[in-house]
């Protein structure tokens, strides 16, 4: 082992294989830590392939995996590397395991899958149990429809993890909003590792001084975001179509198409947009809290940032879910509607423009979320902060695990 410095280390692994939301997540969570922990290195292990777009606090780093990507059959495919998948998921493990191995960690954070990709975490996790380390899983609010995680779960062979490996799991929402692993049957032993944090708060913070705004940030407008962009074309099109038919609409829009977006599609969208006075449209901003701060309204998908952004700087939100691949945005945009926080519209394929116009014509007099009283709704990160407070201890303390996992 090599010699280190005092101050706990926090290792934060994120395997995105596309889209932006674990790698914010993540981010959000190690910002907070080393704000309140002047002595604390956070470490996020990740494979987004712009994960260098981001800005990092003091404290925060990150060490970038080779990227991977799912296909539409459900097969993974190495992203940039012109090699097979299991060479990429082997120097992926290597990596990783290689990074905890002398960073060391006092604390490790899994996010969303519990043996990391096709397993590549597992004999991470058991070098760490072995020093003592404290392993926690987080979950956001809202996993996917019961049918489905129950099985896929299964299939991976979880339970032994959840059983031996993990000190904790912390689910980042509400139990009365939703429980992520309903029609999962848990072992009481793994039920009580279970700690519900609230959902995680966002700030606008302070901007670069070379962020510039887009012009129509000038004046009230409404932010449409698809997250990523990678499945976001429905949503895009239909408000597109909604100002092609409709030439007064209570503001003028700024469309973030997104960095993970189709080529071919962001500049079809892009002429579209080039013919419309009051609507604008950019690819990527690393920023995006800035930009919500400044709408008046926010259309999206309903990822968890998003949704944690809304509820954080208090927006007034369309949501339009996607059904695939997974339920997630569905669930939690239902919920949420039921709740009275945002408006949900169903994508139908025919994307009447007349449908949505309406909702935008709407917007303005939908209820604010802070009207909506749900008590410890944005507690998450205060949460996340006690819970990690019982593990700040010297490292001579940390006993040592010798993990042997059985069914």
């Amino acid at each position: 082992m090599v010699p280190r410095s005092d101050g706990t280390r926090v290792l934060i692994y994120s395997h995105d294989t596309f889209g932006l939301g674990h790698l914010r997540r993540c981010r959000t969570i190690a910002h907070a830590l080393v704000e309140r922990h002047p002595d604390m290195s956070v470490l996020i292990m990740s494979g987004s392939p712009i994960i260098g777009s981001f800005d990092f606090r003091s404290r925060v780093d990150f060490v970038r995996v080779p990227g991977v990507i799912k296909l539409r059959d459900g097969q993974y495919t190495s992203l940039n590397l012109p090699m097979d998948i299991e060479e990429t998921l082997k120097i992926r493990a290597e990596i990783i395991q290689h990074t905890a191995r002398v960073f060391d960690p006092d604390i490790f954070i899994v996010d969303k899958e519990p043996l990391g990709l096709r397993g590549e975490v597992l004999p991470t996790m058991k070098m760490l149990k072995e020093r003592g380390t404290r392993i926690v899983l987080g979950l956001r609010d809202v996993m996917d429809e019961p049918s489905a995680l129950k099985p896929e779960w299964e299939r991976k062979n979880v339970m032994p993890a959840l059983k031996h490996l993990y000190d904790q799991i912390w689910v980042y929402g509400l139990p009365q909003f939703c429980d992520p692993l309903a029609g999962i049957t848990l072992p009481e032993k793994v039920r009580r590792k279970v700690v519900y944090t609230g959902y995680l708060p966002r700030t606008s913070g302070e901007a670069q001084p070379e962020h510039q705004l887009p012009e129509i940030t000038q004046r009230p407008f409404l932010l449409v975001t698809p997250g990523g962009g990678g499945d976001g074309e429905g949503l895009i099109d239909w408000v597109l179509r909604a100002y092609e038919s409709n030439e007064i609409l209570p503001y003028p829009a700024l469309i973030v198409l997104g960095p993970f977006m189709q080529k071919e599609r962001r500049g079809e969208f892009l002429a579209r947009v080039s013919r419309l006075p009051r609507v604008e449209a950019i690819t990527f901003d690393a920023h995006m809290e800035h930009l919500v701060q400044n709408a008046v309204g926010v259309l999206a998908m309903g990822g968890y940032n998003t949704f944690c952004e809304i509820l954080s700087l208090d927006k007034r939100a369309i949501i339009v879910p996607r059904k695939r691949p997974r339920m997630e945005q569905f669930i939690r945009a239902s919920r949420a509607q039921e709740l009275g926080l945002i408006r949900m519209l169903e994508d139908d394929g025919q994307y009447d423009p007349t449908v949505m116009a309406n909702a935008l014509r709407n917007l303005p007099r939908q209820s604010l979320p802070s009207q909506i009283v749900i008590p410890g709704l944005l507690e998450g990160l205060d949460n996340v902060d006690r819970l990690v407070q019982p593990w700040l201890r010297p490292r001579a303390e940390r006993p040592g695990n010798v993990v042997e996992l059985r069914g």
